[in-house]
């Protein structure tokens, strides 16, 4: 399996996106998404690369594989 590689934020945020999360708020340098259903909101630092342990930390708060993610970068 591809290994998850650092991503810039716009990238990171418009994955969530796809998944059905909302933007709510910017809290300093990080935004704020939520989707009804996941108890903790996803947050991302506004960086122009986003550390891989971030992004894995995202994922298994919103619930989405490492397969389901690197298929949804795709298309981006």
């Amino acid at each position: 399996m591809p290994r998850i590689t650092p991503v810039h934020y716009r990238k990171l945020a418009k994955v969530f996106e796809k998944k059905g999360f909302i933007y709510v708020r910017t809290r300093g340098d990080h935004l704020v998404y939520e989707k009804e259903g996941i108890i903790r909101p996803i947050i991302i630092p506004i960086y122009r690369e986003t550390p891989e342990f971030i992004i894995l930390r995202n994922l298994k708060t919103a619930g989405i594989t490492r397969k389901e993610y690197l298929k949804l970068l795709k298309t981006i």
